[in-house]
């Protein structure tokens, strides 16, 4: 395959109800090609319910290096976390 061709990265999700995982990366010439691709390379026992394909330069994430910046603004919303209120005993799943 050549290197010209669009990077594609591949999510697998293995079982129904999981989340899924990043299986790894290839090369293709279009969205169609690189699920094929996919689940040749990634789902060749069976494994996989559903594969995932996005174009490597359309992927956006944050920096672990710049994780406390990035993730800080949330610390002053207390309404996030669940500390500020009683549950009361009859509430048995939360």
């Amino acid at each position: 395959m050549s290197s010209a061709q669009p990077l594609w990265e591949v999510f697998v999700r293995s079982k129904r109800g999981l989340s899924h995982t990043h299986a790894g990366s290839l090369h293709a010439p279009d969205a169609h090609m690189a699920l094929r691709n996919a689940r040749d390379l990634f789902t060749r026992r069976q494994e996989g319910v559903s594969i995932w394909v996005v174009r490597a330069t359309d992927v956006v994430a944050s920096s672990p290096d710049e994780k406390d910046a990035f993730f800080d603004p949330s610390g002053d919303k207390p309404y996030r976390h669940p500390t500020f209120y009683d549950v009361p005993d009859s509430v048995t799943h939360l």
